[in-house]
């Protein structure tokens, strides 16, 4: 599979538009990003997948699948390689970070989540038979707490967690 497979395969997805992050193109649903092709270069595809949807794709295709190295891929962000990759398992992998990210528009109760409210109950169908590890996302609860962004030491950058206002 090339670049220009994953993208069309991306946005052939309900709802799914492109975007630009930091110069590469990323595939977003409800304005929030499930895939990008930042890793072009290199061959890969990248998808935001839960961390047992990771799981589960490396292990059953470790030589297409790898977790992106650092952070991100301890957060389950997951490369495909697209010279191994065929039709199938490409797009039930988009699939999977798709209804990820679907599932989270819609559990956040945001203004993000209207432009992906029904899309969910249909995510479950399109999930191919290789594509869909676990199409779940992971259940956080819910916080009273906020993320803001601050220099940590070193002047590194981090995040604090405020109290929100009730």
């Amino acid at each position: 599979m090339t670049p220009e497979d994953f993208r069309r395969m991306a946005l052939s997805l309900p709802g799914a538009e492109e975007g630009s992050h930091m110069g590469a193109a990323d595939f977003r649903v409800g304005g929030r990003i499930f895939a990008t092709l930042a890793s072009e270069k290199m061959g890969y595809g990248n998808l935001m997948l839960t961390v047992e949807q990771q799981a589960g794709f490396v292990a059953e295709l470790p030589e297409m699948f790898l977790p992106i190295a650092g952070g991100w891929g301890r957060m389950g962000s997951t490369h495909i390689r697209l010279a191994e990759a065929n039709a199938d398992v490409l797009a039930g992998a988009l699939r999977a970070a798709w209804v990820v990210r679907v599932e989270r528009n819609n559990k956040a109760g945001t203004k993000r989540s209207a432009a992906t409210t029904g899309l969910a109950s249909t995510s479950t169908s399109l999930i191919g038979k290789r594509g869909g590890a676990s199409a779940k996302s992971v259940a956080e609860k819910p916080s009273r707490m906020k993320s803001v962004s601050a220099k940590g030491p070193g002047g590194k950058r981090g995040a604090k967690k405020l109290p929100t206002k009730k």
